[in-house]
Parts: C-alpha cells; structure tokens; sequence
C-alpha cells in the first residue's frame, strides 16, 4: 500500500459529477475509511458517481488500465470539479496485503449496482448486487499473518491512520475514520470508558496551496516539524508556485543543522512528490542535484501521473523542468542567505559547506561556476570566513597567487613555517581545514584569473629581494645539499636551501600536483596507500642550525647522517606525517644530548 511508486492505496478513489445540469456541493462529497478487525476487512467508501458494469470492467479488468486519466483526459473538467485518483497497475497492489478484493460499485442515476471481485490470480467476477446510495466501496480481506509478515498491522488504527497521513492528507475532500477514544465515565472521577467518534483524519488544504501573504514563518516552522525534516528550526523557506510549461508548487526549507548520517550511506537525499495533493514518492532524489542534498520539501505538480513509476520519472521532461527551477532557486536563496544574512549563511556553512565542495571536486569540476562563490574560507589577515571574491578584491596589484595554506585546523595552520615568506609580504592566506579543500580547488584552478598557490609549493611566485634572498645563490652548498639527498635517498626529491624560512630551521615543500596535504588525507583511503608527494627538504641557511650541519659535512660524516635524519624527521612531524622509525628518532636525540 505503498504510495512510493504510484501504488494504490484505500484513499485515492473518488470520483464527482459533471453533468451541467447537477448542482456541486462539495460537502456531500467524501471518504469513509472502515475496519472491520474480527473480519480482517479493511473497507473504503466513497459517495462518487460509482461506476457502472462495464466501467468496472474497463477500469479494474485490464492491468495498467488508467480509466480516471482517461476520463480525465476526455472530459473538459470545470470549476470545482476533479479526479483524486486513478486505477491501474496500483490498484493490483491491494494483492500484496490481502487475499480477496471486492469493490461495490453504483452510478450516478442507475438503479443497478454491480460488485467486481478477484482474488488476484485467476482473474475476476462481475455480478449484480444490492447497494443503497451510488458510490464506490473497495473491500479488502486483509491476509493471515505470515512468519515474515504482519499484514494485521493493516488492521490497526494508527496504522490506517498514518497512511492517511502520510500518502493522502492533502486530498482535497474529508477522509473520515471512526477512532476510538477513552474519557472519564459520566459522574465518575477515576473510572474510565472507551467510545467511538468520527474524525476527519486529512488536513485537505495544504500550506503550499495558500498564498504567501496568509502565512507567517510559524506556519513554515511547524509544516517542517510536521513532515519530520528534521528536528532543528530551518534557516530558510522557499515557497513556490509556477504556472507555464510545468505547473507546480514547492515549499523548501534549508536546514540548519546536519543530520546525523548525512555523510553516510544511509542517507537518502530527495523531495517529496505529490500528485495534485497525493504523495506518489516520499524521496524523489531526482529533483535534487547532489550538491543540494541537504534541503528538504516536498513537490506538488497536477501535470504528474499518479501511476508513473520511479524508472519512468528519471526520464520525465516535465520533472527535469521542474528540478532545473528548483537547482535555480535554492542558489538564489543561498546567494541571498549569503549576501544580507551573513550570520545565518555562516552557520549554515558550518553544516553544509562540506557539500558544496564536494559537489565542486564531483563530476571534474562541471559545477564549479554554480558553487564557487558560495564558498567560505578563513583568512589569516581578516581572522574570519572569507568569500574567493572578498580575497580577490583585497589583493595588491603585484601578488600573482591566491595563496593558501592546508592543515588539521587553524591553530596548526597559524604554526606552519611555509607561511612565513607570504606573511611577511602581507599577503592573506586562506586556511583549508576540511579534507576536500585542495581537491576542490584543484578543480576550481582559476577564481577571476587567479591562480591558487599552496605556501608549501616549490614556487611561491613571490620575488625576493636581494637582502631576502638566502646568500643569493645556492651554489656554496651544493655539495652538502647533495650528500645529504644521498642520505635521504628516496624520502625526498631534492634538498634545498630555502627561500620562505625566517625563524624554522626546516620544512618540507613540495612540487607537482599532489601536495603533502592531498597525500596524508589519500592514504586514509584503503585503494591509495602507495601515494606521494614530490618532498623538497628545505633548509633555513640563516638558522644556528646550519652551521652545525656545515661544521658536520666539513669534520664529521657519521654527525651529518645524524643531524639530516634529525632534521627530516622534524620537517615530518611539523607536517603531521608519521615518522618511519621513532625508536630510532628518539635514540638519535639522545646522541645530540651526550
């Protein structure tokens, strides 16, 4: 009885009248939904214009038969006039809970009534019958309970009445239930009876069919608690109603917080899809890029059939219409969240940001134009989220680079040596904290013909000034710098006197497109253990330090291996990067000691 793929439920059938000459009291018009629970009989009436014999024999006898679309399709509804339902190939799935259907059936102006009855497998009967008021009852014996199957919860009141809820509360006509209820016993105060009261268990006008002006952010807030998106308040709504090629109305909300498996497998990204008022999918994923995932609603378009399927909607042009609008519409709102609520669009961020950089690095970038301003990111300089556009607009003419700086958090970022040479020039850096960072600027490569720099690349673009310049040339090193690459071996690529250092004595640098950054966060992944960055060793020629390391190369081999391991190893962890040997390390700091 699922309303996921269009399948039928008790709820959805009712027909009205259109003959010109009929006056339309739409108070006369209903559903009555019935349990009897000794019988194991689930009956739904309604007072339509029921069906005639052979109505029932084209709606019911032919799977896959639209006999309401057809109807619909034929007839010129007007004013005050439509269909709720529509049997087909939903309707057969009465089967899956119960063992015999029986739908009596009277129309309009007959004084004959007909029931069609089929037990699912071996076709169907059609037989007169005796029935009052014209209309239509569709009677379900719901089936024994299985060891794997509990088909009497359709028995049970909360259940009918959460389906109601669920597939159907937005029905435009009353759904009415007999509900049993317990109260105080006339002049008793402490003994208690059971009574039956009928109740409309709709709520038949949906929010998204009022106008704007009627409702205020309460009646947002609690459709939102209602429909259980989430147990936070939302930061934003987005209530639309298009009429045109594709008519339909929408309400969406951005969340403020993250749901607790949001970065899970188990979690299901989509919108609720109704049909003119009938929840035909309750997660309709198609309507919503992956990079939007976070926000929730739900859809309503009369231009849906009530019977299309999941396969079918993937390829429907009339909902790529309406997912393209609605793609179009969440950034309008973020843009605006973005631009006048900075406060809200922050912490909005702080759930969510993450997604938006993942959406970039998907697909090879092809969604960068979409996101990229959308993106936060701390700035040394302004302490505080900046925009790539706030960052370019702040940039001295001769800086080259949007430069930026990766690590487990700002603190560590605010520590990091490769900082210092584009500190020093005053120049921002932009902090990446989140594992997706680098690989998302990667794909981005260009913000308003900047290019991004990481302050650990080989080449900082950065010209140094003569005085800057460590001793102006490599050249009286070299030879220390090569014998201590031999001691390294493979562990770097080259060993360098650097040009960023002021106060460390080392670091690590690196060159090509894999940064050390990239290269820490791919091992987690169990297929990536074998990557690496090209390491650069990076000696600070104006630190203490190097003296020792000259003083060794010149007297003392064995205290030159001492001192490069030493060194790499610090480089290592001042980069986050496990050291390969820690006895050893620490043993080697005991020799310095002696």
């Amino acid at each position: 009885m699922s309303g996921d793929n269009g399948g039928w439920h008790p709820v959805r059938d009712a027909f009205y009248p259109l003959d010109d000459s009929l006056s339309f009291d739409k108070d006369n018009y209903y559903i009555k939904v019935a349990i009897d629970k000794p019988n194991r009989i689930l009956k739904v009436s309604d007072t339509g214009i029921g069906m005639t014999k052979e109505e029932l024999d084209d709606n019911l006898g032919i799977i896959a038969k639209s006999g309401s679309m057809l109807f619909k399709n034929e007839n010129e509804l007007k004013d005050g006039h439509e269909i709720i339902g529509q049997f087909g190939v939903g309707f057969y799935s009465a089967f899956m809970v119960a063992d015999t259907v029986t739908v009596i059936s009277k129309a309009f102006g007959s004084d004959e009534a007909y029931m069609w009855e089929s037990q699912g497998v071996e076709g169907y009967t059609i037989k007169p019958c005796e029935k009052g008021s014209f209309g239509t009852d569709v009677i379900l014996r719901i089936k024994e309970n299985m060891e794997d199957e509990k088909f009497g919860d359709y028995l049970e009141e909360y259940r009918i009445r959460s389906i109601i809820k669920k597939y159907s509360d937005f029905i435009r006509y009353p759904i009415k239930m007999d509900i049993t209820g317990r109260r105080l016993k006339e002049g008793s105060e402490k003994e208690y009876e059971d009574y039956i009261e009928e109740q409309i268990i709709n709520s038949m006008i949906p929010i998204w069919k009022k106008n704007k002006n009627e409702l205020n952010q309460d009646d947002y807030d609690n459709f939102y608690s209602e429909k259980h998106y989430g147990f936070d308040k939302p930061i934003k709504h987005i209530h639309i109603s298009v009429e045109g090629a594709v008519s339909y109305n929408a309400i969406l909300f951005i969340p403020e917080k993250i749901p607790y498996d949001y970065y899970t497998r188990e979690y299901e990204k989509g919108l609720e899809l109704y049909s003119n008022g009938v929840m035909i999918m309750n997660k309709c994923a198609d309507l919503l890029p992956d990079y939007f995932s976070f926000v929730k609603g739900m859809v309503d378009s009369e231009d849906l059939s009530l019977n299309i399927s999941r396969e079918m909607l993937q390829h429907d042009r009339q909902l790529k219409l309406i997912a393209k609008n609605i793609k179009t519409k969440i950034k309008n709102e973020l843009d605006n969240l973005l631009n006048n609520e900075r406060d809200k669009y922050e912490n909005f961020y702080k759930s969510f940001g993450r997604q938006l950089k993942y959406g970039i690095y998907s697909e090879f970038g092809s969604n960068k134009d979409i996101l990229q301003d959308l993106l936060l990111f701390y700035s040394s300089t302004e302490k505080k989220m900046v925009t790539l556009d706030e960052y370019v607009s702040r940039m001295p003419e001769e800086q080259k680079y949007i430069y930026y700086a990766a690590g487990e958090s700002n603190e560590r970022i605010e520590k990091m040596p490769q900082t210092e040479l584009v500190a020093d020039k005053g120049y921002e850096i932009l902090y990446f904290t989140d594992d997706v960072d680098e690989f998302a600027i990667k794909m981005i490569a260009t913000y308003k013909d900047k290019e991004f720099k990481s302050v650990s690349s080989g080449d900082l673009g950065i010209k140094m000034e003569e005085n800057e310049s460590s001793s102006s040339s490599d050249d009286n090193h070299q030879e220390l710098f090569k014998q201590m690459k031999n001691i390294l071996a493979d562990k770097v690529t080259d060993v360098r006197a650097s040009k960023r250092l002021k106060h460390h004595p080392v670091c690590l640098s690196s060159e090509g497109e894999l940064s050390i950054e990239m290269e820490k966060i791919l091992k987690t992944l169990p297929t990536n253990q074998h990557v690496k960055a090209k390491k650069v060793l990076e000696i600070n020629i104006n630190h203490e330090v190097f003296k020792s390391l000259k003083e060794a190369h010149e007297k003392d081999q064995e205290k030159l291996k001492l001192y490069t391991d030493l060194l790499y190893n610090q480089a290592l962890l001042i980069e986050g990067l496990p050291i390969n040997d820690p006895v050893e390390f620490t043993n080697n700091i005991c020799k310095i000691m002696k």
